[in-house]
């Protein structure tokens, strides 16, 4: 499993961090079937090993896989742990970016009764069609942990859980609640769509090299089915409080480019609806104020809001047919 950068790169147990657990760039060896192998860990990657064996064995026993189902791997690596799942599942699905690590998978399982359970595509996990998977596990470097979640959660057929190594912090923001220091724009927009809990951390002396960052492993289990929310408009709401997301909501919304930013909407939807446009336009301050006033949410700061407000929030805005994209 390992960590790599733009796409899903990986070790035995190899982690890949790009940016917020970059590695050193020195080199690791490693023992595999065909004796031992020196690679250098590829800095475009970000690659860490992930060398300890209990911590192998407890994500495959936390990712629950039953005989049945189709595991997605992104970042084999090796096959440390790979190998572990192949002994559950019925079939592993690989995404790897480096070709020295899928050589190095194919080789590790070649002759062995996991061959034809193994499947390797070769490419960035961000922009390969992943295939149908019941389990994701992955050791996901920094700078695409946010990509890869959302593609996770945008998969169809849903899958029933994933078990996704990231930064320490990424994952304390994933898990985060109202009125914790870490709450943002990223907890609220995966909890829209998925229960998301801390499984384990991860320190940073159980890989090879060591990031300069801890890890923590998190379980996301996405909504099935998901909230019925245009997702590009609940974003721009979020991302238009949490801008600020420690200041009272009607200070963000009496802002001038906020209120000329509704009104060109406003304008764009009822066109779009055929429907006739105001003349003379409302007063646009007036009446944001005034919803907001009416909803409860004049006050409120974004940092304490839960999803289900915001939501409501979204609803009103809608009510009024003002719109966010």
């Amino acid at each position: 499993m390992t960590m790599s950068s733009s796409s899903s790169s990986s070790s035995s147990s190899s982690a890949g961090a790009g940016g917020g657990r970059s590695s050193g760039g020195g080199s690791s060896s490693f023992a595999s079937p065909g004796g031992v192998h020196t690679f250098t860990m590829d800095k475009q990657y970000g690659q860490h090993m992930l060398k300890n064996p209990l911590i192998l064995n407890t994500i495959v026993e936390k990712a629950d896989i039953r005989p049945s189902d189709v595991v997605l791997e992104i970042g084999p690596g090796t096959g440390n742990l790979t190998i572990r799942l192949l002994e559950k599942a019925r079939k592993v699905i690989a995404v790897e970016v480096d070709p020295r690590m899928v050589a190095e998978v194919q080789k590790r399982v070649h002759g062995t009764a996991h061959e034809k359970k193994l499947e390797v595509i070769v490419g960035d996990a961000l922009k390969v069609e992943l295939p149908y998977f019941d389990v994701c596990v992955a050791n996901t470097p920094y700078q695409i942990s946010s990509g890869l979640t959302f593609k996770l959660l945008a998969h169809r057929p849903t899958f029933r859980h994933a078990l996704l190594m990231f930064q320490r912090e990424f994952a304390m923001r994933l898990v985060a609640q109202p009125g914790d220091e870490l709450y943002c724009r990223l907890s609220v927009n995966s909890q829209l769509l998925s229960k998301v809990t801390h499984v384990i951390k991860v320190g940073k002396n159980n890989f090879r090299p060591p990031p300069k960052v801890e890890s923590s492993v998190v379980r996301i289990v996405p909504l099935d089915p998901a909230p019925p929310v245009n997702f590009l408009e609940w974003d721009g709401l979020v991302r238009l409080c949490f801008s600020r997301k420690n200041k009272k909501l009607a200070s963000i919304f009496k802002q001038t480019n906020v209120l000329e930013m509704l009104e060109q909407n406003y304008k764009t939807y009822l066109s779009l609806q055929n429907l006739p446009i105001p003349d003379p336009m409302p007063n646009m301050k007036e009446k944001v104020m005034n919803l907001l006033e009416a909803k409860g949410f004049s006050d409120k700061r974004s940092s304490k809001i839960e999803v289900d407000e915001f939501l409501q929030l979204l609803c009103a805005f809608h009510e009024e047919q003002l719109h966010f994209c």
